[in-house]
């Protein structure tokens, strides 16, 4: 459905727009310069944000609101939601998965949508490089050796093992994590693979990557890192199998959601001290104080901190709203997210 929000002669008319997320989410996302900004290019209803549509005020706001600007927290605009904004055309999501809160409905009444996966994707993509240039140097554990005997090893003893010239690369789907971490690691001394059903060899030929299938990878990969999305058809797709098949002293990183890996294979396969890993989620998203992988040694997980944090939400709300502000002048969004590729997104 096309924009109403300009004018048959071009002149800009700011959409009345609307924020909906948690508020923790909002004070984290929207500071004054944000709210400055978005107020800039849109008609924005008055805070608090709205978390939950059956409210009265909230349907007093939703009446008259063409532009929804959402984020983490957003109840599902479901049809009961969208009876309730008769005049709704766009959504501004300022995160990445749309899931959970676009609903058929939406898709439906014609709702434009927009995501901001594309800036998200830059610091889980920087996270990944940063994580395989320290783990090619051992770098974490070596810190933690030198930390605990007080002095260095003999330098000149390091293993042929060890450094980042010439090892390879397995990328576990091209999505748009992925592939800005191809895009990232091109600078270095570092072959890579590629597995994506969905790529083919002259797409991957110009990513720079060589396609394998996913058996390949895993045997072939010094370092496999995977961003595929959770569906049903990937939940435990890095399996027992795969897992035993890498290298020895190979490196599992995770970034994409903790239930694409068989965590307890993993977990048998870490006991054996053959491989190394970097989880930044695991299943569930927070492990129970007594859970076998934190015992493990040979595995470093973060707290989920890989996607946007602290300033980086910052670049979010830029490109929320640019979205908003070309959707207002009627020209659709640059990131837009279409139905047919919902099956496929994180």
């Amino acid at each position: 459905m096309p924009s109403t929000a300009h004018t048959s002669s071009g002149t800009r008319n700011r959409p009345r727009a609307a924020v909906a997320m948690k508020p923790d989410a909002a004070a984290a996302l929207l500071d004054a310069r944000s709210l400055a900004a978005l107020g800039e290019v849109c008609d924005l209803a008055p805070l608090p944000v709205l978390d939950d549509f059956t409210t009265d005020r909230a349907r007093a706001v939703l009446a008259d609101v063409e532009v929804l600007v959402t984020g983490w927290g957003c109840p599902p605009l479901d049809k009961a939601a969208l009876d309730t904004t008769p005049h709704l055309r766009a959504v501004v999501h300022t995160a990445g998965s749309i899931r959970g809160h676009i609903t058929e409905a939406c898709w439906e009444r014609g709702i434009e949508v927009s995501s901001a996966a594309a800036a998200n994707a830059l610091p889980v993509a920087e996270y990944t490089v940063a994580m395989i240039l320290l783990s090619g140097k051992r770098v974490l554990e070596r810190a933690r050796d030198y930390r605990t005997e007080r002095r260095r090893d003999n330098w000149l003893a390091t293993s042929t093992e060890v450094g980042n010239y010439g090892r390879t690369v397995g990328i576990l789907s091209a999505s748009l994590i992925g592939r800005r971490v191809i895009e990232l690691l091109r600078p270095y001394d570092l072959p890579m693979l590629l597995h994506d059903p969905y790529v083919s060899e002259s797409e991957a030929a110009a990513l720079g990557v060589r396609p394998v299938g996913l058996g390949e990878l895993f045997a072939r990969s010094d370092v496999v890192s995977v961003h595929t999305p959770l569906l049903p058809a990937t939940r435990g797709l890095v399996s027992r199998e795969l897992l035993t098949s890498m290298r020895p002293d190979g490196v599992l990183i995770n970034t994409s959601r903790g239930a694409v890996v068989d965590q307890d294979a993993l977990v048998d396969v870490l006991r054996q001290d053959r491989i190394r890993a970097i989880l930044d989620v695991t299943e569930p998203d927070t492990l129970p104080v007594a859970h076998p992988l934190w015992e493990c040694d040979n595995v470093t997980i973060t707290p989920h901190l890989a996607g946007s944090q602290g300033n980086e939400w910052r670049r979010l709300v830029d490109l929320a709203v640019g979205e908003a502000g070309r959707w207002a002048a009627g020209d659709g969004f640059a990131h837009p997210v279409r139905r047919e590729r919902l099956a496929f997104l994180a």
